[in-house]
């Protein structure tokens, strides 16, 4: 048995079911001949992407197996450095990305010029090793998939040198008899921690729950429901946590980013209290910052989120779902209501500090205010969301989609700029995953690889992403990857022949040179590419073809672009300011 055939063995053990892949490399082969279904991208960065989204759905929803990462192969040199932006958006987003490149021969290492993935992986990966021997592979692999299952997620790198990998390995039946799969290991906080967040919980007046992607990842859904109804907490979500909380609940105040519902504006702007679950809290243009003054429970499983850029009142370290359990115990201790679901037993016992009426009057106070916030925002925008308007308003697109499909049938995701903050304040979410959000490092054409990955994990579901032309411009050419693998994905291009933000940073530029001006027919690529596209100028064509588009990739399972022709409208990144019109 040879190095690359032990590794895929070790692959099909842990549950991996594809391989994304580029160009070539031996391991394609390898897996192949093991059962794995290789997933040939067009260029590494979308691989990468997709591997990105198959670990941010199947890891989510347990539909592959518990915490099942997707895998990108690629060639030493020119495939590992064109997978380098791919891998550093999976690392900023903490998405857990098995990564298998090639290396250089061993009497080849560290030769100049030649690139030296390990060190210059080091910097976007959670950890990074070379395979030097066939003999160390079970242990190199096991230690791979222990970083990607524990603790706070993120890329993961194995090198295979090209000499080692076609190296015979010692009694390799062996080792691979004696391999066992890595479990996912989660702990808890402190007890006494708990309690003192708890505590202070409870007596806030005006108190927010903010979600982060942590609690997507450890499955903490029904947690968070069940704390907020208990408490009658309106619940926030981070950009990579949208979807953590389903935003048709009542408590929801729905996404609180650089653009926002006014609900999340009001209620984050008056809060005293926050309680941050799953998130780094990391200062951010996408990330809402936290008014000064308030009291913070900051809960993550990494301790370099506290005090970074934040100082937490009650930091609670440890695994999101484990954290929440302990605060809803906690929180029905200290308010001494009927604990008949968790414990067993009940109490007639009046609450200590808030009693069970006053709660459920709290609860519903919240829910009719947050309604009331949410249809005072949409009544403002409704003349821009049906916009009859010529070229078409681009939020036009947003609301069509939202009516369109039932978010319950849907996983949508953005691009970077405008496309992002069109769409995330208005897409109202289902299910965990319904939505893929990202944007710590922007790379422009991520979109495309999630919603290919998304689709890799969950078939069933209308997978949607939403881009511009300088996104399309970037990775388009991928689109025939979803056609030839069979992954119909409905990829949405508004197309408003510019990069609307950047005007605004080069006016003289863009008066005198037109340097923000892009061009393209980018429905006539998508059916050279061998896809159903269309081109949509008029908005009363809007619905039709976003439920046409379903239809086809439902019924001929072939992947659809849309292109919208739009006005140059921008999205703000003004906190607060998509509030309003």
């Amino acid at each position: 048995m040879k190095t690359i055939d032990l590794i895929a063995q070790i692959l099909r053990r842990e549950g991996i079911a594809h391989l994304q892949c580029f160009p070539t490399t031996p391991l394609i082969e390898a897996a192949a001949q093991a059962g794995i279904t290789p997933i040939i991208c067009r260029q590494e960065r979308v691989g990468v992407g997709i591997a990105d989204g198959y670990s941010r759905v199947a890891w989510a929803t347990g539909t592959a197996g518990a915490a099942t990462p997707g895998v990108f192969a690629m060639q030493f040199g020119p495939g590992a450095e064109n997978a380098y932006a791919g891998v550093a958006t999976a690392f900023s987003d903490s998405s857990p990305v098995l990564l298998l490149p090639l290396g250089h021969p061993d009497d080849r290492q560290g030769v100049f010029p030649l690139f030296n993935g390990v060190r210059a992986f080091e910097s976007v990966t959670k950890r990074v090793d070379r395979l030097t021997s066939p003999a160390r592979t079970t242990d190199v692999l096991r230690r791979a998939f222990a970083a990607l299952r524990m603790g706070r997620p993120g890329p993961v790198m194995v090198e295979v040198p090209a000499d080692v990998a076609t190296q015979e390995v010692p009694d390799g039946d062996t080792a691979l008899a004696a391999y066992r799969p890595v479990p996912r290991i989660v702990s808890g906080p402190d007890p006494r921690d708990v309690h003192a967040a708890a505590l202070s919980l409870c007596t806030a007046e005006r108190p927010v729950l903010l979600a982060g992607q942590g609690t997507l990842y450890a499955g903490a859904t029904d947690e968070l429901v069940e704390l907020a109804d208990l408490l009658g907490l309106p619940v926030a979500t981070t950009l990579l946590g949208k979807s953590a909380f389903p935003e048709s609940h009542p408590l929801s105040l729905g996404c609180a980013m650089h653009a926002m519902p006014l609900a999340a504006h009001r209620f984050v702007q008056r809060a005293d209290l926050f309680l941050a679950v799953g998130t780094s809290l990391t200062r951010h243009f996408t990330v809402m910052a936290l008014p000064p003054g308030r009291t913070l429970i900051h809960a993550t499983n990494d301790e370099r989120d506290f005090y970074k850029d934040y100082l937490p009142d009650y930091p609670l370290l440890g695994d999101a779902k484990l954290t929440l359990r302990a605060l809803i115990d906690a929180c029905r201790d200290i308010l001494e209501t009927p604990r008949a679901e968790t414990a067993g037993r009940a109490s007639s016992t009046p609450g200590q500090y808030e009693p069970h009426a006053a709660r459920a009057e709290r609860r519903r106070t919240v829910a009719v205010e947050i309604a009331a916030l949410h249809e005072e925002w949409l009544t403002a925008w409704r003349p821009k969301l049906t916009s009859a308007q010529l070229p078409i308003d681009p939020y036009r697109v947003v609301w069509e989609l939202t009516q369109a499909f039932d978010p319950e049938d849907v996983i949508a995701t953005h691009d970077s700029g405008n496309p992002r903050g069109q769409l995330v304040p208005f897409f109202r979410t289902a299910a965990p995953r319904g939505f893929i959000g990202w944007g710590k490092s922007h790379g422009l054409g991520t979109g495309l690889g999630l919603a290919m990955g998304a689709k890799l994990a969950r078939p069933e579901k209308v997978c949607v992403n939403f881009m511009g032309d300088a996104a399309f411009g970037m990775v388009g050419l991928d689109f025939e990857a979803a056609v030839r693998c069979r992954l119909p994905i409905i990829t949405i291009v508004l197309n408003n022949s510019a990069m609307a933000s950047e005007r605004r940073a080069m006016p003289q530029a863009e008066a005198a040179f037109h340097t923000s001006d892009l061009g393209g027919d980018y429905a006539a690529i998508g059916r050279a590419l061998g896809g159903h596209a269309e081109r949509i100028d008029d908005p009363a064509q809007v619905r039709d073809a976003l439920l046409r588009a379903r239809r086809i990739s439902e019924d001929e399972g072939r992947p659809v672009l849309l292109e919208f022709i739009t006005a140059r409208e921008t999205a703000s990144s003004t906190p607060g300011r998509n509030c309003v019109p």
